[in-house]
């Protein structure tokens, strides 16, 4: 336990081996439940994650929940989504092995699940390729444990220092990807929301909807914009960024374009059930008719220009008036930016060194 919560941390691991072992015996000793997820690796991963979790578990004796509920045996069991896992609740580390590849959302979605049974009271996320230091695992717990957010985050772009380790193109890439993701989420001082080092409290987990989340690389992005839909407190917190020498499986083409088009979509559903399901506030509509007004404009300014050369008609009339329409269209639209901003601003708060 940690400061009287109990702790439990979600090792996703896809092709990890010669990595996941270390990173379930470096756990650090407060962590109660080490849920290890293989999705389905086509290489020693999955053995790798057994021999490490049977060395703890015999090493750490769990006290059980309810007393009454300890199993003596370790029969496996198949949970929702065709995850196979060990029924014995008397263990530090669960090993659990996916039938089929679902990616990294997917298998923190197994782990999120497995620990919202078990009623852990906060849950983090730690990568199974040992990017992420165990030994600053308290500083996503304290702003949790002290009631001062919901959902803990790692911040590496904060600090010029702690982004050395990252490349030109990942930091252009993830500066893009921090700005809309501001905009689709409502958290406006979020930054790295592709940083999947976090932690969340199970009010938040049983609250906001986990079994809907997005099983690809945008699982965070989508994390978030369901987080603020309900309601809940955001913490960034920052830290170094850290790379091994284990290879990325994304397909960055295929990636932004699947994560872009789910950041629109989950932009207008947290429009629709924040400010018009749950509440109600004009920024929506603001939202609604700034786009729709300076796509207008933009469209219009196009057929300006196409009846100048193309048919001679005198462009000034036809371009001050689209001008004027998408300039109108841009200010609703900051308008409703700045809305959304006051809005969610006691939601979010920065943890600094």
């Amino acid at each position: 336990m940690y400061r009287e919560h109990t702790i439990g941390v979600v090792v996703p691991a896809y092709n990890e081996e010669g990595f996941v072992g270390e990173v379930i015996d470096t756990m650090p000793e407060y962590v109660d439940r080490i849920y290890v997820i293989d999705d389905q690796s086509t290489d020693g991963t999955w053995d790798e994650i057994q021999r490490h979790a049977e060395t703890v578990n015999q090493e750490s004796v769990l006290v059980a929940y309810d007393e009454t509920d300890v199993k003596e045996d370790a029969a496996t069991v198949v949970t929702d989504g065709g995850a196979v896992a060990s029924a014995d609740f008397n263990q530090r580390v669960v090993p659990i092995q996916h039938e089929e590849n679902r990616g990294v959302g997917g298998a923190i979605k197994t782990g999120y699940q497995r620990a919202l049974e078990d009623e852990i009271d906060i849950t983090a996320v730690m990568g199974g390729d040992g990017q992420m230091d165990p030994d600053i695992l308290y500083k996503f717990l304290d702003p949790i444990v002290e009631d001062e957010a919901d959902y803990t985050k790692g911040n590496r772009l904060l600090y010029k220092d702690y982004r050395e380790g990252m490349s030109k193109w990942r930091f252009f890439g993830n500066s893009i990807l921090t700005f809309l993701t501001k905009i689709s989420s409502g958290y406006w001082k979020t930054m790295d929301p592709q940083n999947g080092y976090a932690a969340i409290s199970y009010y938040a987990l049983d609250n906001v909807g986990i079994e809907d989340m997005y099983e690809y690389y945008g699982y965070c992005n989508d994390l978030l914009v369901k987080l603020n839909a309900k309601g809940m407190r955001v913490a960034d917190v920052a830290m170094p960024a850290i790379y091994g020498d284990e290879e990325s499986s994304i397909s960055y083409g295929s990636y932004i374009r699947r994560v872009s088009r789910m950041l629109l979509q989950n932009f207008l559903w947290r429009l629709k059930v924040k400010y018009l399901v749950l509440d109600f506030h004009p920024l929506a509509l603001f939202y609604t008719f700034g786009a729709m007004t300076a796509v207008f404009g933009v469209l219009a300014g196009l057929w300006s220009v196409y009846a100048k050369v193309a048919l001679g008609d005198p462009l000034f009339v036809r371009g001050a008036s689209s001008l004027m329409l998408f300039t109108m269209g841009s200010m609703f639209l900051m308008f409703a930016m700045l809305f959304d901003m006051q809005v969610n601003e006691a939601q979010e708060v920065q943890i600094r060194d």
